[in-house]
Parts: structure tokens; C-alpha cells; sequence
């Protein structure tokens, strides 16, 4: 009776909630999400930075806490299942292409495959990568999109594992930084959260911002040729 109620309310966990998940699976359950999050195009609504954040809060064992994660299987679990993600969905994309893309009827996976292209496009392969990781759905998608494009397998597991350890062990470290600093943070872990969000896409952001302002340079400096040019003339 008491084994059946168990597996009932883990059947009834809420999949979009970081509580809910890491309540019912624990550092097990932040392993396989990572897993399907950057490995399978069917994860790309699971809350992988909140996720993270909040397995790193409760960490630190607070008193009142319904739920307490050991950190040491935590870091190894959420880099595990980040990087086996990553590359398990570059294979899926280097055997099947860009189908799996294309056919797909979900909106949010093709504007994450349109975001994930102009980021390769823009960057470059390694750059794409890493920031990749800061993006949700884009870091679903630019995965299998690697491998149909053939990115070189060297180069992308190399910046696939140095993105995903510094966004998995950093969101899980930042968690416990401030679950260990600050008692109570729990009280307030949906602002917390948000802020941690928004804080993981200023790389992302930062890169934009610079991108825009070379290519205004650029112009700037096209336009000037060009006057210099008819003037000469």
C-alpha cells in the first residue's frame, strides 16, 4: 500500500516545477532531466535552470526543508546527464539530419532550431556552443542541429562539455552559494530563481550588444569609404 502511494505521487509530479521534480526523483531525477533536456527534443519544456538552481539550494540542508540533496552526487549526476545529453543529441542529428527539425509541429522547437542556427552563423561553432547552454530550447536544439551540419565531432564535444559544466556545476554552486549565505532564501526561490534566469542570459546578451555594434562600425566605416571614394572621383 505504502509502495503503491509512493509511485502515485511520483506519477503525479509536475514535470514544470523544479520543487516537484527534485520532491519526487531527487539528484536522480535532475540527471535524467539534464539528459532529455539536451539530448532529446521531447525535453525542451523542462526547467533546466531552475532546476539546477533550486537541486543546488537545497543542498544545504536547511531545517524545514522537505527535501535535502547531497551536492558531490548532485555535481556529478547533472554534469553527466548534461554532457551524455548534448552528445547523444548530436548523434541523433549527425544520423538523421535536420528531419527530426523540420517535421516537427511545435512552434517553440523551430524558432529554438531558427535561434540556434543564427547563433552558429554569428559566432562560429565553439562560441555557439557554449552560450547554447545559456538559452532554453536553444540548447535542446543546436544539438542535433550540430551534427546535421556536420560540425567536427572534436570541436563540438570539446565546447559542448566546457559550456555544460560551467552552466550545470555553476547554476548547482550558485544555489548552494546562496542557500549557505542567506537562511530563508527558500522562502523566496521563484524571485531567486527568475533572477537567476535572467543573470544566465547576459553572456548571451553581451554577445548580441558587441555583434551589433561591429556591424554598425562596419557600416559606418563602408559608408565612410564610399564618400571618400565619390569624393575622389
Amino acid at each position: 500500500m505504502t509502495a503503491a502511494l509512493s509511485l502515485s505521487s511520483q506519477l503525479a509530479v509536475n514535470v514544470l516545477d523544479a520543487s516537484s521534480l527534485l520532491a519526487a526523483f531527487g539528484v536522480i531525477g535532475v540527471g535524467v532531466a539534464m539528459f532529455a533536456e539536451t539530448g532529446l527534443l521531447i525535453g525542451f519544456f523542462l526547467p533546466g535552470d531552475s532546476l539546477l538552481f533550486t537541486a543546488g539550494l537545497l543542498c544545504t540542508g536547511s531545517a524545514g526543508r522537505p527535501v535535502h540533496l547531497s551536492l558531490g552526487p548532485l555535481l556529478v549526476l547533472a554534469a553527466v546527464g548534461t554532457l551524455a545529453g548534448s552528445q547523444c543529441g548530436y548523434l541523433i542529428g549527425r544520423k538523421a539530419g535536420g528531419a527530426l527539425l523540420t517535421r516537427t509541429r511545435s512552434r517553440q522547437l523551430k524558432e529554438g532550431a531558427r535561434r540556434a542556427a543564427e547563433l552558429m552563423e554569428r559566432y562560429g561553432y565553439a562560441k555557439a556552443i557554449v552560450l547554447a547552454r545559456f538559452v532554453p530550447v536553444v540548447r535542446t536544439v543546436l544539438n542535433p542541429m550540430a551534427g546535421a551540419l556536420d560540425v567536427p565531432v572534436r570541436t563540438f564535444t570539446v565546447w559542448q562539455v566546457t559550456g555544460g559544466l560551467v552552466w550545470s556545476v555553476g547554476l548547482i554552486l550558485a544555489g548552494y552559494a546562496l542557500g549557505s549565505s542567506i537562511p530563508g532564501v527558500d522562502r523566496y526561490l521563484l524571485p531567486v530563481v527568475a533572477v537567476i534566469v535572467v543573470v544566465s542570459l547576459l553572456p548571451v546578451v553581451v554577445e548580441v550588444v558587441r555583434a551589433r555594434r561591429g556591424a554598425a562600425r562596419g557600416s559606418k566605416a563602408t559608408e565612410s569609404d564610399g564618400s571618400g571614394e565619390e569624393a575622389r572621383r
